[in-house]
Formats: C-alpha cells, sequence, structure tokens
C-alpha cells in the first residue's frame, strides 16, 4: 500500500510540474507582445481569473461578447485571449443587471481567466501592424511612433511601394488579404502613393503622425467624418477595411501561435464571432 501511495503522489507530481497554467501563457504572450507597448489609457494583461489554474483548452476572439462567452463555456474553455479588453472600463458594481456584470459572473462561475495584449498587440514585432504593412508588400517598414526602449517597434507602421502603386491598387491588395468584398476609401483611387502608414482598428488618430512622416496613405480599420475630410484637404488617401476586418484575421493567427508555442493545449479562434457592421 506504501508503495502504491508513493507511485501515486509522483505521478501526481509529474503531472502538476508538465501541466500549463494561466501564468505560463501569459508570460509567453507578454513577451510576444511586451505590456510596455500598450497606450496608456489601455486595460491590457490578465484582466479575469487565478494565474495559478491549469489551462487545457485556450479560445482566442476579437472581443469578449455574450456569444463568444456562450463559446468559451460549451467548449471548456479555461483560457480567452480577447484581443480587446474585457473589462475595458472601471466597473462599479457587478450584477446581472448589465451585459457586461452577466459575463464577467458567467466567466467568473465557470473558471474562464481572460487575457487582453490589445494596443500590445497591434504594436508589436510580429503584430497586428507589421502584418498588414508586410501583407501590402511594403519594404523599410518601421514605427510611426517608435518605442522609447526598441526603436524597432511602436506604435503604428509605415513603410514604402514600388513606385508604380496606386491607392486603388493598395486597396485591392488588403481586399485580397482580408478576403473582403468592399472597403472605404477617401481619395482618388489613380492618386500614386509611395509611403503608406498603418493603424488598425480605429488607428486614424495617427494621421498627424503619418502626414509628419511623409506618407500619402493611411491604412485603417474607420475613420470619423471629420477626418475623412482633414485627410482629404491634406492630399493623404485614407484605405478603411472596417475595425473588424482589420484586427480579426491577426485572432486566427495568434490562435495557430499559440497552437505552435503549446501543442499539447486545444487552441481555436472564436467560432461565433461575426461583424456587427453589415453592408447591404
Amino acid at each position: 500500500m506504501p508503495h502504491n501511495r508513493l507511485q501515486i503522489g509522483a505521478a501526481w507530481y509529474i503531472l502538476s510540474i508538465t501541466m500549463l497554467t494561466v501564468s505560463a501563457i501569459a508570460a509567453f504572450l507578454e513577451d510576444f507582445a511586451p505590456q510596455r507597448l500598450a497606450a496608456e489609457w489601455d486595460n491590457v494583461g490578465l484582466l479575469v481569473g487565478d494565474a495559478r489554474h491549469s489551462v487545457e483548452r485556450v479560445m482566442t476572439c476579437l472581443t469578449i461578447t455574450p456569444q463568444s462567452v456562450e463559446e468559451a463555456i460549451k467548449e471548456k474553455a479555461e483560457l480567452i485571449v480577447s484581443h480587446h479588453p474585457f473589462p475595458f472600463h472601471e466597473l462599479k458594481r457587478v450584477t446581472t443587471d448589465t451585459t457586461d456584470g452577466r459575463m464577467l459572473l458567467d466567466l467568473i462561475r465557470t473558471g474562464i481567466a481572460v487575457y487582453s495584449p490589445h494596443t500590445a498587440f497591434d504594436s508589436a514585432r510580429s503584430g497586428i501592424n507589421q502584418r498588414l504593412a508586410e501583407a501590402l508588400g511594403l519594404s523599410d517598414i518601421g514605427p510611426l511612433i517608435s518605442d522609447s526602449i526598441d526603436p524597432n517597434v511602436g506604435t503604428g507602421r509605415y513603410g514604402f511601394t514600388e513606385s508604380s502603386a496606386t491607392l486603388g491598387q493598395m486597396a485591392a491588395r488588403l481586399k485580397d488579404f482580408l478576403n473582403l468584398s468592399g472597403l472605404q476609401v477617401v481619395g482618388d483611387a489613380s492618386m500614386p502613393v509611395s509611403a503608406v502608414a498603418i493603424a488598425c482598428g480605429s488607428g486614424t488618430e495617427l494621421l498627424e503622425a503619418a502626414l509628419r512622416a511623409g506618407c500619402d496613405c493611411f491604412v485603417s480599420g474607420e475613420a470619423r467624418f471629420h477626418t475623412c475630410l482633414a485627410a482629404e484637404a491634406q492630399g493623404i488617401g485614407l484605405i478603411l477595411a472596417g475595425h473588424f476586418a482589420s484586427e480579426r484575421f491577426a485572432v486566427e493567427r495568434l490562435a495557430e501561435l499559440l497552437a505552435a508555442e503549446f501543442p499539447s493545449e486545444t487552441v481555436w479562434p472564436c467560432r461565433q464571432e461575426r461583424d456587427p457592421v453589415q453592408w447591404l
């Protein structure tokens, strides 16, 4: 009997040191997208859950919604890696009277942790803006605003096209990469472009930084009407893919990256997530 107890104890010890925890995956994500790259206003890192809990199933998503929470619970995920933070704003109460309260209570009740890289992922060395710049075939890619520690990373990206590129051609490349049926453009499609700025999501607050860098084209997810007017007046073309489309592809790639890094885990991008904005 003692011999059996020793064997069982040893087996549990081996299992405990080989099982992945929330903190182990969080440490990898912090290395991949360092939190120092996040905007000052952002809320990134481990936002819900116990870092010590073990993880076998991980779901990535763009945003925590009732649909994504339902899928995570149904599929028995222990960790959600959500690009957009949840919670984002300060919560003064957590009750079932609000959507955020119900989702947060459901996550806590079922033991699902939430990690968000958000703007750190946007700005990382292999982050969203870098991937968009590479997909557009830009050269000499660099950040619009450099990180103080590593000047090769930072907020936004910009790079250069071949001499014959036009606004319409750059829009077509983006459509192909993101598999879109359409997108919005500000400017003449035939206008030549040589320097392209990129800031995914709602990134056009970097318009002035793009102009200072000498860019004549700006790729983002969405823009305010008056930002579009300002861009038009200053002669810089805008290509707007939609907030969802400009970032969701990277959530899918992140799931692949996590699956490759942690082959013992089951990792998948949320299957129920959809762009709430539809074109008719």
